[in-house]
């Protein structure tokens, strides 16, 4: 695959990807996404796994790239969760904010490391 329609396959990907990130935030009712901003918790957590278990099969060449960066990257979104970090801190929920900024680091790399785990024998 050249070059450009590389770039192409990653972009088309990245979209889908936002619109499934889209789609699950807003399968949440609102009530729920007010006190926690628990869709983009669950996305990053799920895109973590799902980006393990890419990595633990050895995925090479496009088909990777457009899977992991494309699609997986519009999934996952570390600049909205840092966003929902800040709000809960302006809103000085001390807790809610150390739990989902770091929390959330925490059990996304704990989530890749049991998507690679999850293919080995």
């Amino acid at each position: 695959m050249n070059d450009f329609l590389l770039v192409v396959a990653i972009s088309l990907a990245g979209g889908v990807g936002s619109a499934l990130r889209h789609l699950s935030d807003n399968a949440l009712p609102e009530r729920v996404r007010a006190r926690h901003p628990w869709g983009t918790t669950v996305v990053n957590i799920v895109g973590s796994y799902a980006l393990g278990l890419l990595t633990g099969l050895g995925l090479d060449g496009p088909g990777e790239s457009v899977l992991t960066i494309g699609l997986l990257g519009g999934y996952t979104t570390f600049s909205t969760a840092s966003l929902e970090t800040l709000r809960l801190l302006t809103d000085r929920r001390w807790a809610a904010a150390a739990a989902h900024g770091l929390g959330l680091i925490l059990v996304c790399v704990a989530a890749a490391v049991l998507g690679i785990l999850s293919t080995r024998p």
